[in-house]
């Protein structure tokens, strides 16, 4: 992606560039130069009382229930550039949208947690080029994000108690290449798999552009081995058979063999730049009866390129007796991560509350 001297790396952060870094936060709505730290009410305000005006005032934002917090609202061309957060209340139930350039449909329409690979309710360690998610629940983002005319971030509240949200959002201002792509992300989830169906990833893309990532919180319902599935690219006017088409769950998640440490016998987690089996979450022999996997894999450096659509699809696949290949009816939710030109086409309708519940 090029914006003309916003997008840096160790081989270029040397150069000056004419672009304008802005930043905005609670402390700083719009992101306006010299504005910051001039709250004189917020959450913050009573901790202050002594010290006054400048010494924290607003820190954070309380979002009620049923409430679409306004995020950002920026005038174009830009690119953001990290986006930081840590939300509580359900992570599944705070729902992240981003529109490009006064589209009326959301390029980016995903539950805060599953979009930042973290899709259980629960903290785990992520530590990956695109995506960071640090102790305690540290959500950060680096997905570099380029638009032209307008960029609008929201995160919408609809559980059951208010939230309160601590977030930073840094973009530079500046010229945006002809030749970049707008950022999209899109959520789904099925429970239970029906038998013998495969997962679809993300169908419907429409328009020119590159698949550069995917989040899988991966719930399994039966016993055994669940990674046998191939993942599976449609591309550009592919009938029944795709382009590419993956060897098996583990091997996409770039992990071989059960992602198993020979010496424990166990899962083991990792996370590294492009992929990781970031979380596994074990039965407590009560009532956390399944196991449960967080994955990702950033196509950073191999990014799956298409001129004018995109599906793709993963199976759910274990054994069974005999050396057969036993159809899984798991829990699968998923994130997609794609750039491609605009307009974004619809996305499926988000499931409600009790569609997204981790249960």
């Amino acid at each position: 992606m090029a914006f003309d001297g916003m997008a840096v790396n160790l081989g270029n952060l040397h150069l000056l560039s004419d672009a304008q870094t802005r930043s905005i936060s609670p402390e700083n709505l719009a992101g306006e130069k010299g504005k910051g730290g001039m709250a004189v009410e917020g959450t913050g305000a009573k901790c202050a009382r002594e010290l006054g005006r400048g010494w924290k005032i607003s820190p954070s934002v309380k979002v009620e229930v049923g409430q679409t917090l306004e995020m950002a609202d920026i005038a174009g061309p830009g690119a953001i550039q990290h986006i930081w957060m840590t939300p509580t209340g359900h992570w599944r139930y705070s729902i992240l949208r981003i529109y490009w350039d006064d589209q009326q449909s959301p390029s980016v329409e995903c539950p805060v947690g599953d979009f930042f690979a973290c899709g259980w309710q629960e903290y785990a360690q992520v530590s990956s080029l695109a995506v960071c998610v640090n102790p305690g629940s540290a959500f950060n983002c680096y997905w570099p994000m380029p638009f032209r005319k307008r960029c609008r971030i929201t995160l919408t509240n609809i559980g059951e108690e208010a939230m309160t949200v601590y977030y930073q959002i840094d973009y530079a201002l500046g010229r945006v290449a002809d030749e970049a792509a707008c950022f999209h992300a899109q959520f789904r989830r099925v429970n239970p798999l029906p038998y013998k169906e495969v997962y679809t990833i993300v169908d419907g893309i429409r328009g020119k552009g590159q698949y550069v990532g995917t989040y899988m919180a991966w719930g399994v319902n039966n016993t055994g081995w669940w990674g046998e599935g191939e993942i599976k690219f449609y591309m550009d006017g592919d009938g029944q058979w795709p382009t590419i088409c993956g060897t098996g769950t583990e091997d996409y998640f770039c992990g071989s063999y059960n992602f198993e440490n020979q010496a424990t016998k166990q899962y083991q987690e990792f996370s590294t730049p492009y992929s990781g089996l970031a979380q596994v979450i074990r039965p407590d022999g009560v009532y956390q009866s399944q196991q449960r996997f967080g994955l990702y894999r950033w196509h950073i450096t191999d990014p799956i390129r298409f001129e004018k659509e995109l599906r793709v699809t993963i199976q759910a696949l274990g054994w069974r007796s005999g050396g057969r290949y036993l159809p899984m009816q798991d829990d699968i939710s998923s994130v997609a991560y794609w750039y491609q030109t605009l307009p974004t086409a619809a996305f499926p309708v988000l499931p409600g509350r009790d569609g997204l519940e981790v249960v």
